[in-house]
């Protein structure tokens, strides 16, 4: 009878962390950002089928980065469970902090208690009626939950798009001509080379528009505000 080996606890999670860490990293980024109208996220995504940026409900986003199968599962589980929470209660009680517990669960469950944890790093908006009722959340693979302000980034280069992005970013909210001028300016430092409209995926969450607030950006017009 042959014994197994044993590996502690704190070195088996040490591992998972770093798996889930080296599969995130391979992921493309992306960027939401805070403006005068709502929140507009700008993602790094050549597929012009596959998108990192989508609807959950009426006034929030969802975008993920890493392991595009698995987010997409997220995705998907986040609308059933937004659309059958509205149905059954009201539309108001659907909100980006509650899907963002539920996601911190369903992600710390399986980091901890599964063999291989998710390769995903996930972000949430909820548009406010106001700039300052904006929510964004950041979910990591571990299911750890943070809550940001003014602009987040996710993905492989996050951290140095999150010092680019700061450096420029003042106090007043920009327009989102301007906003989504200064996100490609991080994409473009970031990867040391020219960031094309077609290589982008852009969509915005607007509390203008009525009904629901969330639309992507087509790439007419977005070569148009990039010019």
């Amino acid at each position: 009878m042959s014994i197994p080996y044993y590996v502690s606890p704190e070195q088996l999670m040490q591992d998972k962390a770093e798996y889930a860490k080296k599969g995130i990293a391979k992921g493309r980024s992306i960027i939401a950002i805070e403006y005068q109208d709502g929140v507009l996220f700008v993602a790094d995504n050549p597929s012009t089928s596959l998108f990192k940026v989508s609807e959950i409900y009426d006034n929030i986003a969802f975008s993920g980065a890493g392991k595009y199968s698995e987010f997409e599962n997220l995705r998907k589980a986040g609308i059933q469970h937004a659309d059958l929470k509205g149905f059954m209660y009201s539309r108001e009680d659907v909100t980006a902090r509650s899907l963002a517990n539920g996601y911190s669960q369903t992600l710390g469950t399986i980091f901890s208690q599964e063999l291989k944890p998710f390769e995903v790093e996930i972000l949430l908006a909820q548009v406010g009626e106001q700039p300052g009722e904006n929510e964004l959340f950041r979910i990591a693979f571990d299911g750890t939950i943070f809550h940001e302000r003014s602009f987040v980034a996710i993905g492989g280069r996050s951290e140095s798009l999150l010092l680019a992005l700061q450096k420029k970013s003042g106090d007043q909210l920009m327009n989102a001509q301007a906003a989504l001028k200064h996100c490609v300016g991080a994409l473009t430092k970031v990867s040391e080379q020219a960031v094309a409209p077609d290589g982008l995926e852009v969509a915005t969450l607007d509390r203008n528009r009525v009904g629901r607030k969330f639309r992507r950006f087509p790439q007419e017009e977005l070569s148009s505000l990039l010019s």
